[in-house]
């Protein structure tokens, strides 16, 4: 029965039933009520008394903004050559990296294309969105990614005239008027920090996956919602911020005091444009070949960039460090500079 309702993961039942049984939590949920009721051969008045099973509905999600960031490595001579046909301006330096921006249209929201001079072209895509619940979040982050990538492939392509390929999609979601109430807020983002929680493993995106990411998002809007993976990076009664492998999320409860939005806008462009670098490099050494890498943009210049991005500066207020050392380490970062520096070294020793 629990396989054809969809249930959660095994780890998150034990956390739950166990909850219940010690009393640190209600039963409300009216997946666990049906089972509880199946398992015990019992009816809801003689397991719950005369109280009917609460209808939790998951709540609209409205009042977030979606920033989507597509890189692709497509090398220095492709990125001037892309600068030039598109009169790309300089976007001026994220973390000492000089980079140029042009916008371009996109039917889905507004868009602007960076490049930076190391080879890396990156699409940043922000979009508003209004959907019924998390689980359609889910569902609509996964169509979307194929849907982007594919876009931004081709927009390089013929920008181009070569065949270039995007190479992954990573979001940060910014809350500006949240539509949970405050017991379900912090789940909440979390959950949209790590959205693929609600998916079953390999599933399509069907009907029946829309039904059984609901299942979910009901269950862990009423029992809360822990993983390993997720870095917190907000304030009490300032703001809360969470970033993880999948992407990042933050609500400024307190805007005068919180961080902006193009304060985790820049630190995701510069550290995703890295990442593309460091991934690039990492592909070379798979393929069993020495890294080929411009002089000015070898170990020296990973290096610097290393020091640039991970430590902190004199002015640099508490709350963006944190953002961005959150953002930095669950994006393994600083780990991917330090094989690129180690690579690019033994390489130009031999």
């Amino acid at each position: 029965m629990g396989a054809a309702r969809g249930l959660p993961e095994l780890d998150s039942i034990e956390k739950t039933i166990y909850r219940h049984e010690s009393g640190k939590a209600v039963c409300q949920d009216p997946l666990y009520i049906e089972l509880y009721c199946a398992v015990y051969q019992a009816t809801t008045q003689e397991l719950f008394g005369a109280i009917e099973p609460a209808q939790v509905s998951p709540r609209p999600l409205s009042g977030v903004r979606s920033h989507k960031f597509i890189p692709a490595y497509i090398g220095p001579a492709r990125v001037s050559e892309l600068i030039e046909r598109q009169s790309a301006v300089s976007a001026g330096a994220m973390f000492g990296l000089e980079c140029h921006r042009v916008d371009v249209p996109n039917v889905h929201g507004k868009c602007a294309l960076y490049m930076w001079p190391f080879g890396v072209a990156m699409f940043h895509l922000v979009e508003e969105l209004e959907l019924p619940n998390l689980a359609s979040l889910a569902i609509w982050r996964r169509q979307t990614y194929a849907r982007d990538l594919a876009w931004a492939s081709g927009h390089l392509s013929e920008a181009l005239s070569a065949s270039l390929n995007a190479s992954y999609v990573l979001s940060a979601y910014w809350v500006h008027a949240p539509s949970w109430q405050s017991h379900e807020l912090d789940t909440a983002l979390r959950i949209m920090c790590i959205p693929r929680i609600l998916h079953e493993r390999d599933s399509e995106m069907s009907g029946s996956s829309l039904d059984h990411a609901e299942l979910v998002e009901r269950s862990l809007l009423a029992d809360g919602f822990e993983h390993g993976g997720i870095a917190a990076f907000g304030f009490k009664g300032i703001s809360i911020g969470y970033a993880s492998w999948s992407g990042v999320v933050y609500y400024p409860t307190a805007p005068r005091r919180a961080l902006a939005e193009h304060e985790i806008v820049n630190v995701e462009l510069a550290t995703q444009s890295i990442w593309s670098y460091c991934e690039f490099i990492n592909t070379q050494i798979e393929q069993g070949e020495d890294p080929q890498v411009a002089d000015q943009y070898g170990w020296r210049f990973l290096r610097g960039t290393r020091s640039r991005l991970t430590n902190a500066r004199p002015q640099e207020t508490e709350y963006h460090k944190t953002m961005r050392m959150a953002i930095l380490d669950t994006s393994g970062t600083p780990d991917r500079l330090s094989e690129a520096i180690d690579i690019i070294r033994e390489t130009r020793e031999r």
